[in-house]
């Protein structure tokens, strides 16, 4: 998991939740709004679980919204451990800092958001093409849906 940060068109930031998964490459959530607290990580990870699963492990920096208690009580009573990045190590967590630069080059610095709606509607569109339609070399040239598709159909998930 981690945080970039954007703006509407007008000036007002906005923030981003990104959540990955580091086997498949997939977007699994990206959670926009003006500001998020880490009652609303817990959210988006509750959410996460529900399509998913509860994940063993979840990296982590040691930005301020994984810090506080609801967090790491919600990771305490589902057995999740948190690993958190060496401060100022931000290739400690490769594969989401790999991904935020995608979203960065390929959305958010494609599209004007006139709302915060209009952000969190082309962002989810992007992250789902992201996740169905665009292959990856690190995956075999398979999208990541096909690269976990194929993973659990094996017998390996």
């Amino acid at each position: 998991m981690d945080f970039v940060a954007d703006q509407l068109f007008n000036g007002q930031k906005i923030r981003a939740l990104t959540v990955v998964d580091n086997f498949s490459r997939e977007s699994l959530a990206i959670t926009v709004d003006f500001a998020l607290k880490a009652a609303d990580v817990v959210a988006t990870m509750q959410h996460v679980q529900a399509l998913r699963g509860t994940p063993q492990r979840i990296q982590v920096d040691n930005g301020s919204e994984f810090i506080p208690v609801a967090l790491d009580q919600w990771a305490h009573e589902q057995g999740v451990t948190l690993d958190f990045s060496r401060p100022g190590t931000p290739m400690d967590n490769a594969f989401i800092e790999s991904f935020n630069g995608s979203l960065r080059d390929e959305c958010r610095n494609v599209h004007w958001f006139l709302s915060l709606d209009d952000a969190r509607e082309k962002i989810e569109r992007w992250r789902q093409d992201y996740n169905e339609f665009r292959p990856h070399s690190s995956l075999g040239d398979q999208t990541p849906s096909e690269f976990r598709l194929a993973h659990l159909e094996a017998g390996n998930l």
